[in-house]
Parts: structure tokens; sequence; C-alpha cells
């Protein structure tokens, strides 16, 4: 398999856009040889993963960890070949199915519907130790953290290897939003955009998201709004939801020439200031040379300081990265101010500030009441109602 040629200035991670999508006379090949292999089902969570890696999202990586790239990104947040990578990318199997596996075996993964998605090249298979890699990862062996129970639940055994994607399903959400990094890179092209700056979210756009967006998009030429839309913890609001307020916000308060809304298909895993990093990586695949990291960027509970992803990136050289984190404090309505703003630019008491918990703001919109327009757009407001009266 070639790699696809970027068509925007910011180097992919390792240098060059991995594809591990199989087209043509070779795809037919290898679903004939599909066929006859020992199949493996996917999760929801790894068919993500699947459709990250084909499509080049996790350069350099082309499948799942062998042993000495997991060791390495668990103790020190690097590939073995010294690249920055904070995440383990793997495939979790029990004792028993690995056991019945050989090294150099092809096995057929499968979808729900037992329909061929991939072969995974079988190049090694290990055992590894879950609190070890719970505490470096998550920085805690809590089963109470959402990413730490995924991981003490599934398999004992790592099966690594690269991996042949021949067809992902074809009833993935969001299909015109869900945009490769090859086609996002060649959108920026096209529109000339030079600098570009990625936002992470898995939650509706508020207020003082759309103001440290626009504080980006001050010093840059473009907005990659990159809502995640993988696996989820079952009370966050669903992605479908999530898009109409994209797409009502983006018609009436972004400039359009400016914007582009697409869809990260990854899993969310929680794991706070190391999933930072992460995210900062995957949106330079995409072709970003700018990253927004906001106060407890992909946290949860109380298991990280509400900075502590923006001093992760301390811990790699400069430039060592190859894109530019932006790092946004607190930010909320001043009534004093008359303004948004956050503690580096407002001078007045919290009592000025109009900054509303996601608790207290669930219950409003439960209530059928609309949160005040400095918090939230009414347009946005609206559509979480109509979603709660919906859903319960």
């Amino acid at each position: 398999m070639t790699p696809i040629n970027a068509h925007h200035e910011i180097p992919a991670h390792g240098g060059r856009l991995i594809n591990r999508m199989v087209e043509g006379m070779e795809r037919d090949r290898l679903l004939n040889r599909a066929a006859e292999l020992t199949k493996l089902s996917l999760t929801r969570r790894k068919l993500c993963d699947i459709e990250m890696l084909a499509v080049g999202a996790y350069s350099p990586l082309e499948g799942y960890m062998g042993r000495k790239d997991y060791e390495t990104v668990v103790t020190s947040m690097h590939l073995a070949n010294g690249l920055p990578w904070s995440i383990p990318i793997t495939f979790r199997a029990d004792k028993k199915t690995a056991d019945s596996f050989r090294e150099g075996q092809e096995i057929a993964l499968v979808d729900e519907h037992q329909a061929i998605v991939a072969i995974l090249h079988l190049e090694e298979k290990f055992a590894y130790d879950k609190k070890v890699a719970a505490k470096a990862v998550y920085r805690t062996d809590s089963a109470e953290h959402p990413g730490v129970d995924i991981l003490y639940k599934r398999g004992e055994v790592l099966l690594g290897g690269k991996i042949s994607v021949l067809k992902l399903p074809e009833n993935r959400e969001f299909l015109p939003y869900r945009l490769t990094p090859s086609q996002t890179r060649g959108l920026f092209k096209d529109r000339g955009w030079k600098t570009v700056v990625g936002f992470q979210t898995r939650n509706p756009v508020h207020r003082a998201h759309e103001y440290i967006q626009k504080c980006a998009l001050e010093i840059v030429d473009g907005l990659l709004l990159h809502p995640l839309i993988g696996e989820t913890k079952s009370d966050d609001i669903p992605a479908d939801v999530r898009m109409k307020c994209y797409e009502a916000l983006l018609e009436r308060y972004y400039p359009k020439d400016r914007v582009v809304l697409s869809v990260l298909p990854a899993p969310m895993r929680y794991a706070g200031p190391r999933e930072a990093i992460h995210h900062a990586i995957v949106r330079k695949n995409y072709g970003c040379t700018h990253f927004i990291v906001g106060r407890d960027h992909a946290g949860v509970g109380n298991y990280y300081g509400s900075f502590d992803a923006h001093h992760i990136f301390n811990e790699f050289a400069p430039g060592e990265l190859g894109i530019t984190p932006l790092f946004f404090d607190h930010t909320f309505y001043c009534k004093a101010c008359g303004s948004m703003a956050s503690v580096k630019t407002c001078p007045h008491d919290k009592g000025e500030h109009v900054s509303l918990s996601g608790t207290k703001v669930r219950e409003m919109l439960r209530a059928g009441l609309m949160p005040p327009p400095e918090f939230s757009r009414p347009e946005v407001a609206k559509i979480l109602i109509e979603a709660m009266k919906g859903g319960g």
C-alpha cells in the first residue's frame, strides 16, 4: 500500500500520511482469502480505531502496536523509534482466544453482522500489566474511571500487527462530514489556508467555546471544528444532537469561508492530559498547524487538575510534536465587562460572571428553561431542550 500524498504544508506525524485501505484487485483477492480465515468480532470501539488506522488519522501507525511500541508509549509517551505518541492503540483478546492464534497468522476482523472489515496480520502476541497501564495512561487504577473500567474488562493479551482494511461499514453516521485526513488537507489547500486550528469537542459548543475558537481564528487562517463522534459515555449528549447544534451555530455566528465542520470517528478514552497530546497529534494528521487545549481537556470526574492537559505539553521538546498548542483558561461572560472574558483578562469578582455547571445546564434544559443567552446561543439551547423532551 502506498502513502497518500499530503496536500498541506504541515507533514503528517512521522512524515507521511498512512493509508491502510485496500482497493481494486488486491481487495478482491484479500476478501476471498478472508472468507477462509478465523474470524474475530470487532466492538464498536474497535471499529472506531480501525477507521482511524485505515485513513491515516493515527499515522504513523499501520496497525495495532507490538510489544516495543506499546511499552515505550506506556512508560515514556514515545514510540520505539522516538516519535511522540501518548495513547496505546491495541487489540486486546482473552487468553484462550490468543492461545488459539500463532504469530504470522492472518485473522479476519468482522463487524456485528459478521461482515469482513479488515485482516489483521498477526506479528506478535504478548501479555501486559493492566494496573501499570491504567496508572500510566489514566493516572489512576480506579475502575470508577470509565477508561480504566474498559481496560479492566477487556482481554489480558495484546495482538500486534499491521491491518489491511477491506471495507468500512456503510451505515456509519454523518458520512458527508466524515472527511479523511487527505480530504481535510485538500480542503485547506483549496481555501489557501496556511495555518489551521483544530478544536476537539464531545459537547455542544456554548459561548465559552465559541469565544476561544474565535480568539484562535484571529491568529490563523481557518478553523477545523472537529467533534468526536466515536464511542463515548452513555450520559454524554448523543452525536446527532450535537451535530444539529454545530450546524445551527455555524449557520448564524461564524464566517462560512473560515470554518470546516468535520467529524472525528475516534473513541473517547477520557485520559485527560495524555489524550490532549493524542488529540493534538491526530489533528496534525488532519492538516492542522495549531490545536486548542482548554480547561480539563478530555477529563472526567476529578481525576485530573484543571490545567494538567496544558502542563503535559512541557514534557516534550519545543517543536517535537510538530503542532502548536493554544492554551486557554476558563472563559465566561462578565456582566461588568459586558463581554466574554477569562481570568486572564477580567478583573471582576465571580459574582459578575455568568458561568454554569454542566449539571445546572442539564437541569434547566430538562425543565424546558433557556439558559441565559450569555451562556448559550438560543438556537443551540432550543435544539437541546427538544432533545431532552424526546429522550427523557
